[in-house]
């Protein structure tokens, strides 16, 4: 049990949080594209920096960062819970042994589900903080008006009832693939290089970091379609059985937006979600790996995390 509550789990957690809060922090405009582009069904799908420059052009040059504390806030929980448990898990499990792909597998496939379950009503909040006051072409949407998080909980609690906090859950719970497939090919990738060469560049991580999350994030895109428009919530669309994005649900979803958009409609904003996760996954990869070999450096302990 030690191992669990370590100083090294400790150190693991805070960098992979302050590698993704960085990193989010340099791409967050992408993000806000790419969820109005999920969204916001009338809003045609353009290049990245075109739907950009009309979000600024309509509602002024901070708009590309509305949402931005929620969202932060919000992104150090997850890592920091992802990231504790992938870290404490592997120490449980692997005790000194070498580590497989199978078994980081498993692993942030159990830290991603225990993320999701503890995480996701700060997600649908933040879903919701991000594009109030956003101006969409879909005459549907129900505008918000939260004062901040607090408020924002306790208005969705009190309207829709506790449970709407995790809307969505379902396909987030799908979407726990997306990093356990990432963190697979990440360390999969990994692996293969060191047995080229003793110490990894920081390019390399970059490059290894970017191609792992390509690959998650092509396969899971439509999901993540699916589960932003259940945590926005707020389509005037069957508003009954929106609870926990049953699998019906998912389904409805994904079939109303082929019908109308065709096979290329699950992938709308995709350009702009590759753009900024593959950046992001990239330059988080690289400020943890850094920062824990730093961490290790000073307090003279070696990482026994080296394959």
């Amino acid at each position: 049990m030690a191992s669990v509550l370590s100083y090294e789990s400790l150190v693991h957690a805070v960098a992979g949080a302050v590698g993704s809060v960085t990193a989010m922090t340099v791409f967050f405009p992408l993000d806000t594209a790419r969820l109005r582009l999920q969204v916001d069904e009338k809003r045609k799908s353009k290049t990245t920096h075109a739907v950009l420059l009309e979000i600024i052009k309509e509602e002024g040059l901070l708009a590309p960062y509305r949402g931005w504390f929620p969202v932060i806030s919000s992104l150090c929980c997850s890592n920091f819970v992802y990231f504790y448990t992938f870290n404490s898990l592997k120490a449980v499990w692997v005790k000194g042994q070498r580590s497989s792909t199978g078994k980081d597998l498993v692993v942030g496939f159990v830290a991603g589900v225990v993320n999701v379950l503890l995480t996701t009503p700060l997600w649908v909040v933040n879903t919701r903080l991000k594009l109030q006051g956003a101006k969409f072409r879909n005459e549907d949407i129900i505008p918000t008006n939260y004062k901040g998080i607090i408020d924002a909980f306790h208005q969705i609690i009190r309207d829709e009832g506790i449970l709407a906090l995790w809307n969505g859950t379902f396909p987030s719970l799908l979407l726990v693939f997306n990093p356990a497939i990432q963190f697979m090919f990440y360390e999969g990738l990994k692996r293969q290089l060191l047995k080229k060469r003793m110490k990894l560049s920081s390019l390399d991580v970059f490059i290894i970091g970017a191609i792992a999350k390509a690959i998650a994030t092509t396969v899971t895109y439509p999901m993540q379609t699916v589960q932003s428009i259940l945590r926005f919530g707020r389509h005037r669309l069957n508003p009954e059985n929106r609870t926990l994005g049953s699998l019906r649900n998912v389904l409805c979803l994904l079939h109303q937006r082929v019908k109308r958009f065709g096979i290329m409609g699950l992938y709308k904003g995709l350009e702009a979600k590759l753009l900024q996760t593959v950046l992001t996954a990239a330059l988080m990869f690289l400020v943890y790996e850094k920062l824990t070999a730093a961490t290790f450096t000073v307090m003279g302990l070696k990482s026994t995390h080296k394959h």
